[in-house]
């Protein structure tokens, strides 16, 4: 009841703004082409919600694939250089690089190194090296959190490497870590759909190709139908992280 509560400020502005569009677009008799009403959107939605569902979940597909490659390999390097300073002062820098270049100065390159028949793996990497940073680094930030009190207790007690890591700072950097995935599943799917803009290629079908196909024809509507279909696949994803992050926080040891 009190989620509902607080999230009625949102849902009636929402409804105001669709109103407003809604008879804006009627008064002004504004073109289709330009701007369509909500009605023709929601139109739209129902005419190609097959198409538009099989497209959403090609891109969720990809977008959960980078994902699951980021954290393996964020995670992982973060859990290794945190090990020695040295290789985090060599390797830090080259994390900010990747995260600081555009996924379109790239796209090109990895399109070639994968082949261009194989587009789905090249917006997979993509979408992997974007997700990639905010995982390395939060991960990397949770590892270097720990009390100074509970490190001096594990060296009194002559801990090894392996023993500290595994029972002080892995327990201690995982609410980093799981808002670093947070943060990250967003970004995947940011990155799936600019991956798929850049590779020029409709083989993936996911709904960035949607966008793509529809502004071509200059179907406005489509268009606005299938960045709906976007925004609810990210608030999805984005959700379902939040949800996880919360359900492991509250049941850890």
């Amino acid at each position: 009841m009190r989620r509902l509560a607080s999230a009625l400020p949102a849902l009636a502005l929402t409804i105001a703004l669709l109103l407003i569009w809604e008879v804006a677009c009627r008064r002004l008799k504004i073109p289709v082409y330009f701007l369509p009403p909500p009605t023709a959107v929601v139109r739209a939605l129902v005419e190609n919600g097959p198409v538009l569902a099989g497209s959403a979940l090609q891109t969720f597909w990809m977008a959960f694939k980078a994902l699951v490659v980021a954290v393996g390999l964020g995670g992982g390097l973060a859990v290794l250089v945190s090990l020695n300073r040295v290789a985090e002062r060599a390797i830090a820098p080259l994390a900010v690089t990747l995260q600081v270049t555009p996924v379109v100065a790239i796209a090109p390159l990895v399109l070639i190194w994968v082949g261009l028949d194989h587009a789905d793996r090249a917006v997979t990497a993509l979408a992997a090296a974007v997700a990639f940073f905010p995982i390395f680094s939060g991960v990397l930030t949770g590892l270097r959190a720990t009390d100074t009190d509970l490190e001096r207790l594990f060296d009194l007690h002559k801990a090894t490497a392996l023993q500290r890591l595994w029972r002080l700072r892995l327990p201690s950097a995982l609410p980093f870590a799981l808002e670093g995935i947070r943060v990250a599943s967003g970004f995947a799917i940011i990155g799936a759909v600019v991956a798929e803009f850049v590779s020029g290629s409709g083989a993936t079908q996911g709904l960035a190709w949607r966008l793509l196909e529809a502004g071509n024809r200059l179907r406005t509507a489509d268009l606005l139908a299938a960045l709906f279909c976007l925004a609810v696949l990210g608030l999805a994803l984005n959700a379902a992280a939040t949800g996880a992050r919360q359900y492991m926080l509250q049941h850890r040891d």
